[in-house]
């Protein structure tokens, strides 16, 4: 036996997709929505770029350092702006920019080797090795891990291939005021931020999907169960995962029910009949439990967040919420001289299997296993008791630890072996 709510269509229960590119829609809608504060980095990152080269020696470019300067800027700016939109044009422009990116720092490193600086300090050094650094910041910052390598990668080579051009070819490549000494730290500065770089993106990248796939998973489960159960269900892996839990488990049943179907009006039995329905799932959700179905006049429902102690706990409580608000139901009823209601409450623990199935057409949260089948036998032992509150003794033995709880067992006339033990419960019991 087992109880299950259905979930929805495929369309409601699916994962978040994945875009071009292969990052999943949720990431690159974040990327998205961030892309405004980008572009202003990149023009601020521009603008670092023309005042440093100009204040440590503007006089030592050529026209040509300005224009590709110029021409990056032009270009940076149009990618960022056409990149905003979604698609495969987006995942090719952001290749481009990451290229264009590397190019850079690497005609400023390369250009600085080559010309050299009329200062004698330490200043044109950095100024050189300044982009490089920024752009990889900038790069990082929009959680492509790829394209961060990628970046850090054509620098380093570079940059490594120059050095060793300049040990062969010394005066022939390196500009005055340069030496290999002053290149090869800065290099090594450069690789150790790109590691660090890249495994702060991988991390942040891996945090920030769990998070987005976490809250795409609560969000699908607590249209169905209650906020605090889905949060844990998702936690565990949400749709498609099963996991084996303990859980105390409900089954509520409206005493008399057939009799007044055959002697009360239809729309008197539809009404008391949602009425009761309705007060139970007020009493389950409000203790943090699942209102797993309706069968009939009876509902089925589950506790199956927290020690199991504290399930019971809950399951009991509820119970005596349930009875309460009959209680209020029945004084509405009889002014209004309508017959009172009465319910039977049965109560189990176990362990079970409890998840999402997705076969590919329909989502459902089931709930299965032995556990299920003995909370029948246990409901139907209520009702030939004519019990109001009844439980097993596994349930019972998680409570034994509190003294204000009354309980006294019941005789079973069944002989077969294996039939659970049942203890009726006050049932105005509370914890």
């Amino acid at each position: 036996m087992r109880g299950r709510q259905v979930l929805g269509e495929r369309e409601g229960a699916a994962p978040p997709r994945e875009e071009a590119g292969g990052e999943p829609a949720a990431l690159r809608l974040l990327q998205a929505t961030s892309s405004g504060r980008m572009v202003a980095l990149q023009v601020v990152i521009v603008l670092v770029l023309f005042m440093t080269a100009q204040v440590y020696d503007g006089s030592l470019h050529a026209l040509s350092h300005w224009f590709i300067l110029a021409s990056y800027a032009a270009g940076v700016v149009s990618v960022a702006l056409a990149e905003r939109e979604p698609g495969r044009r987006s995942v090719a422009l952001a290749w481009g920019e990451t290229g264009l990116n590397a190019g850079l720092a690497v005609y400023v490193i390369v250009e600085h080797m080559l010309a050299g600086a009329g200062a004698v300090d330490d200043a044109s050094d950095a100024v050189s090795q300044l982009p490089a650094f920024l752009l990889l910041l900038q790069t990082g910052l929009r959680m492509r891990v790829l394209h961060t390598m990628l970046f850090a990668g054509v620098v380093t080579v570079a940059w490594g291939g120059a050095i060793l051009i300049g040990l062969v070819h010394p005066e022939g490549f390196l500009g005055p005021q340069i030496t290999l000494s002053d290149q090869v730290p800065g290099l090594l500065t450069f690789a150790a931020a790109s590691l660090v770089v890249i495994d702060g993106v991988r991390r942040l990248r891996s945090a920030v999907t769990a998070a987005l796939r976490l809250e795409h998973e609560r969000t699908l489960l607590a249209r169905f169960v209650p906020g605090s159960v889905a949060v844990d269900l998702a936690r565990e892996g949400g749709i498609g995962a099963v996991r084996h839990r303990h859980a105390c488990l409900m089954a509520v049943d409206i005493r008399g029910f057939s009799a007044l179907t055959r002697e009360r009006p239809q729309e008197e039995v539809v009404r008391a009949l949602l009425d009761v329905r309705a007060l139970v799932h007020a009493a389950v959700t409000g203790h943090g439990g699942i209102v797993d179905k309706y069968v009939g006049d009876g509902v089925l429902a589950q506790f199956v967040v927290g020690t199991p102690a504290g399930q019971a706990r809950a399951a009991l409580a509820c119970a005596g919420t349930i009875h309460d608000r009959l209680a209020d139901l029945n004084r509405e009823r009889r002014g209004s001289r309508l017959p009172v209601l009465r319910v039977m409450v049965a109560l189990h623990a176990g362990e079970v299997l409890v998840g999402v199935f997705d076969d590919g057409l329909r989502a459902e949260f089931t709930v299965l296993g032995p556990a299920m089948n003995t909370l029948a036998r246990i409901e139907s032992r209520t009702k030939a008791a004519d019990l109001a509150l009844a439980a097993s003794g596994d349930f019972v033995r998680l409570l034994t630890a509190d003294p204000q709880i009354r309980f006294a067992p019941v005789e079973s006339g069944e002989a077969a072996p294996g039939v659970p033990s049942l203890f009726s419960i006050e049932a105005g019991a509370s914890i």
